[in-house]
């Protein structure tokens, strides 16, 4: 294991204090509750504690989170359960100290565990998430939240009812450019959120080897129904959730087409998305995704009156910018063959062109940016710093706030996308499921 342990978040812990420091400060972060629960000094509290953990699910993104633990100085991984032997040998060989099981049932009954990771396939969410809580176990749990809305909740009333703490690995919430940025759009900068726009490609066919046939579905569960809610669960939970962040609502339309266009390979769920979110008032998501062209790769776009923040790349754009000189304009337009007119009202010059937008960074210094062509994870994305902050809940019985219905919503809208697309219709979002938290 690594000897040499350095916390795994102590960029987003500096960025609290330093925030709580300030004029302001305070009352900004208030905005993001969830953040209150993982502050430097409550970490300091803590002293060599350590959460006693147990992983159900060691695939690939559950050995990710081992990787993770292994730099948390506050994490002890005492268990991993698999039916699968080769991913809990191959997890149990990154924590040899850690005692395998193949029932995550004995594993809750025989272990002394102050929480639970789940990783495993999503039609499996709600379920274990539910005997987890039962058991009195803290519970971080993979998005998305659960593969159906019943079963969405009945874990959001299971943990309304609980005094245990529940996270689920929404983790921009805890990365500290999505962090910084979002304070500076519920500061002004960007003027009104008038739109967004996201899109995730691509170029894979989101299959695994299977040593036997009678493994397909249960190795390749992200394409087929039963199992998964493909693209939207995997992909667009994130990019929703963050839109829902921006603007503190929920969208109460939903619109969309779905096909499988390229791999036609006895999948179920489609290779190819567009999805409309559309607000009470008027204001919509646009989400894309496809598996088949990767150009593009990933982004996500809070539009504004007064600017664009680009969240996946830190970068904001404003749409006067007394940085862009003049004549650097007139060389753009001489080098593109288009010229816009002068007015006579006033001194703008700006073309009607992207190029002559200047990028300005949310953080100083390099900004690590995900291309969104992973399988498994992105460096420096928040998800270090969520389990990390998990960790700290497992020790301190802290709930996060914000994390499960932040989660809840994002869930939800992505199951409605599907079902709009599989019915071709536009649904309005169901009073049966709404809960108390942001508004429509």
């Amino acid at each position: 294991m690594n000897e040499n342990k350095e916390s795994v978040d102590l960029s987003l812990r500096g960025f609290i204090k330093s925030l709580l420091s300030v004029t302001g400060g305070a009352a900004l972060l208030s905005s993001m509750p969830w953040l209150l629960s993982c502050t430097p000094e409550k970490l300091q509290e803590l002293g060599k504690e350590k959460a006693r953990l147990g992983l159900i699910g060691s695939g690939s993104r559950g050995q990710y989170h081992i990787h993770n633990l292994l730099a948390i100085p506050h994490a002890d991984l005492v268990a991993i359960c698999d039916p699968y032997a080769p991913n809990r040998e191959a997890a149990l060989a990154l924590y040899p100290t850690a005692k395998g099981y193949e029932d995550y049932r004995q594993m809750l009954e025989k272990e002394q565990l102050d929480g639970v990771i789940i990783a495993t396939p999503l039609h499996l969410h709600a379920s274990i998430t539910l005997d987890a809580l039962a058991a009195g176990k803290h519970v971080f749990c993979e998005k998305a939240m659960t593969r159906t809305m019943d079963e969405c909740k009945a874990v959001y009333e299971a943990y309304k009812q609980s005094d245990r703490a529940l996270y689920f690995c929404m983790q921009r919430m805890y990365d500290e450019k999505y962090v910084k940025a979002m304070a500076m759009i519920h500061e002004g900068l960007i003027g009104d959120v008038v739109g967004m726009r996201c899109h995730w490609f691509r170029n894979a066919d989101w299959r695994r080897p299977v040593p036997s046939p009678d493994l397909e579905r249960w190795i390749n569960w992200r394409l087929y129904k039963e199992y998964s809610g493909g693209l939207m669960t995997e992909l667009a939970s994130h990019q929703l959730e963050v839109c829902n962040w921006a603007i503190g609502k929920v969208p109460s339309r939903i619109a969309g087409m779905g096909d499988i266009v390229f791999w036609k390979d006895g999948r179920e769920v489609y290779d190819s998305v567009n999805v409309i979110y559309q607000y009470a008032d008027g204001r919509k998501i646009n989400f894309e995704s496809l598996i088949s062209n990767k150009y593009n790769g990933m982004d996500e776009q809070i539009l504004g009156s007064k600017g664009t923040m680009d969240l996946s790349r830190g970068v904001y754009y404003l749409e006067e910018d007394d940085q862009i000189p003049g004549i650097r304009q007139l060389l753009d337009q001489v080098k593109t063959g288009v010229f816009a007119s002068i007015p006579t009202a006033g001194p703008s010059w700006r073309p009607e062109l992207q190029s002559a937008y200047v990028p300005h960074a949310v953080m100083k210094g390099s900004t690590s940016v995900n291309s969104g062509q992973s399988m498994v994870s992105s460096d420096h994305d928040g998800s270090d710093a969520i389990l990390s902050a998990f960790c700290q809940s497992c020790l301190t019985g802290e709930k996060a706030h914000d994390v499960v219905e932040e989660a809840y919503y994002s869930t939800l809208l992505c199951l409605l996308g599907n079902q709009a697309m599989e019915e071709g219709t536009v649904l309005d979002f169901p009073e049966a499921y709404k809960i108390p938290y942001l508004t429509f």
